[in-house]
């Protein structure tokens, strides 16, 4: 890659290496550099310092190596020791990536595994047990539709009665619905008696059939499988670890009837006779250390080590009043610094840092040849100075010394209005570009455009990529209004759960019980029965149903409201009095202003794009 500098990193020896002057911006082609240098034909695993940075370093990477084959290894969503189960987004995509990592150690080819510092210490379950729960089928297979439904829920998927997300499956006649893990669309297997005749994927939001698949491979969508063996040893090892359970005890009450228990996931050493680490998983490939890497690999041990004992205090009897949690010792379900230690001695890690780093102790130091790109922070802040006219010309310096220039956005729409702005401004024959390759193609002095989103850009001895935060700052994230619509309403009621808090915009919060259908006026009605305080009960028309909404996150909090009561009207009179007061305020500010004369200002044009 003529952009992008050789490391020089020596192949096939095992130690410990520094690669430093890896700007921010830069780590994805730094990564792709390497693995091209040390391991050419197997994967490379490289470890986030969190997970915020994953999806913007796979997007880098397929714009440097859009060939390279790319597995992202999440951490559980949920704090070490907690009381949750962790998501079952995360849970799928954690699953989907091991089972792929399987089928990569068994055919070694180059790849890069994305991981982060929170996942590089979490144990996990025996590939042999993961791979075994892997289930796969194609049209004309005799299949057990009992047993799969059966297998379903142990492997901890979610019967419903409507699909509508991932990790829930649905039975209807010879039908079963699911989705799957690591499928955008759902899945519908028809069945005739025990013959497996089609796979159709439908949409899970129209129930829609979009298509026809010729096989499946489904993955569980819980690390814990709950068979009579795993119920078995957890039992047994639960005892050995705590002794008899009490009475309150509800893990090892539900785990005993073969029943799925929240946060159960934090006591998996004790339903498998050994656990394995990602290492175990990939016994050869190389590990490259994001910069700060390492220091987040130190809290994170921290953190784990603070919950444990909190836990620890709580089950002897600290916390008298508090449910009973009995955590499992760190050592058997995280990495420790020593392990972790002993499991990088025989094979290849590098360590990535930003600054330049001293040729010291056991460390060889190698260069990866990238800088930290020009920042218009100051030129921003002063509203004498147009940050664009300023940026023009360090592009026109940078292509008259014959570097080739990328301008990088975060998405084809801002990438446009950037390059506008920048066109406005003179500065002309930006050619767009989607992948390195591309780049490279470019004549030296001349510029481009590409969706690519860097926090910063770098610079190199050959290339320069500016990023559009270098330009305009940090960016702000509008999350888009969700409109209700009643003609969605069938879709809308069966995303609802029984248990699930609803505010009804007449009758205050409720619990929504599930879909009844009731007679009114002689003919038949589908109504959504939701319960209120002293047992009341509302049965409201599915057509309705904008008339709920969701009541939050913090839905365990919640106080049922009367039916017919006056607290909700209440509160929702007081509200309404404090927005006429706010509104009456603006009234007065707006005509205030309008009272008041002023110039005209006329706008040049390209202003607002700027903007």
């Amino acid at each position: 890659m003529s952009l992008i500098p050789t490391i020089g990193l020596p192949k096939g020896r095992a130690g410990q290496f520094i690669v430093d002057g890896v700007a921010d911006g830069y780590e994805a082609f730094a990564l792709v550099q390497a693995a091209h240098e040390i391991a050419p034909d197997k994967p490379v695993l490289f470890v986030a310092r969190d997970g915020q940075r994953l999806p913007a370093i796979t997007e880098a990477l397929a714009f440097a190596a859009p060939g390279l084959p790319v597995l992202e290894l999440p951490a559980w969503d949920c704090l070490p020791y907690d009381r949750v189960s962790p998501g079952a987004d995360a849970a799928a995509r954690r699953l989907d990536a091991l089972t792929a990592m399987i089928a990569l150690a068994k055919k070694p080819h180059r790849a890069v595994i994305l991981t982060t510092a929170n996942a590089l210490l979490q144990r996990i379950p025996p590939a042999e047990l993961v791979e075994a729960q892997t289930f796969h089928a194609r049209p004309g297979n005799q299949i057990d539709m009992n047993a799969l439904v059966s297998r379903l829920e142990t492997s901890g998927f979610e019967r419903v009665p409507t699909v509508r997300g991932v990790g829930e499956f649905a039975v209807r006649g010879g039908i079963l619905d699911l989705f799957a893990p690591g499928w955008t669309e759902a899945l519908r297997l028809d069945f005739f008696g025990d013959t497996l005749e089609s796979i159709r994927v439908f949409d899970a939001a129209t129930q829609r059939t979009t298509g026809q698949r010729k096989s499946m491979a489904l993955q569980a969508m819980s690390e814990v499988a709950l068979t009579p063996e795993t119920i078995s040893r957890f039992r047994r090892s639960y005892i050995e670890a705590f002794g008899a359970p009490q009475r309150d005890d509800g893990l090892y009450a539900a785990v005993s009837e073969g029943r799925r228990f929240a946060g159960m996931e934090h006591w998996l050493p004790f339903f498998y006779e050994r656990l394995e680490t990602v290492f175990d998983y990939l016994p050869d490939a190389p590990v490259v250390f994001d910069h700060l890497a390492h220091e987040a690999l130190a809290e994170r041990h921290t953190l784990i080590l603070d919950h444990y004992e909190a836990r620890r205090k709580q089950a002897d009897g600290a916390l008298k009043d508090a449910v009973p949690y009995k955590p499992v010792p760190p050592d058997l379900l995280f990495l420790s610094p020593e392990n972790l230690i002993a499991s990088l001695g025989p094979r290849e890690a590098i360590d990535f840092t930003a600054f330049d780093a001293p040729d010291a102790g056991a460390k060889k130091v190698y260069h990866a040849g990238s800088r930290h790109g020009r920042s218009f922070v100051e030129e921003r802040a002063d509203p004498s100075i147009n940050v664009f006219d300023v940026v023009v010309k360090h592009i026109g310096d940078e292509r008259a010394a014959r570097r080739r220039v990328v301008i990088a956005g975060w998405t084809e729409g801002s990438l446009d209005r950037l390059g506008q702005i920048l066109a406005e401004h003179h500065l002309g024959n930006l050619t767009p570009v989607a992948t390195l390759a591309e780049a490279e193609k470019l004549e030296p002095g001349q510029a481009a455009l590409a969706v690519l989103p860097l926090e910063s850009g770098f610079e190199t001895e050959k290339l320069v990529v500016v990023a559009e935060q270098d330009i305009l700052g940090d960016r702000l994230i509008r999350r888009s209004k969700r409109k209700k619509r009643a003609s969605d309403f069938i879709a809308e009621a069966s995303s609802l759960s029984s248990g699930d808090i609803v505010v009804h915009t007449d009758h205050g919060i409720g619990r929504f019980i599930g879909l009844r259908t009731i007679e009114a006026v002689g003919a038949p009605h589908d109504c959504l029965e939701i319960h209120y305080a002293g047992d009341d009960r509302l049965f409201l028309p599915v057509e309705n149903i904008e008339l709920l909404s969701r009541y939050g996150s913090d839905s365990a909090e919640a106080t049922l409201d009367k039916l017919g009561g006056g607290a909700w009207q209440s509160r929702k009179a007081r509200l309404k009095r404090r927005l006429l007061d706010m509104a009456g305020q603006l009234i007065r500010i707006a005509a205030e202003r309008q009272m008041r004369a002023a110039p005209a200002l006329v706008p040049a044009d390209g202003l607002y794009g700027e903007f």
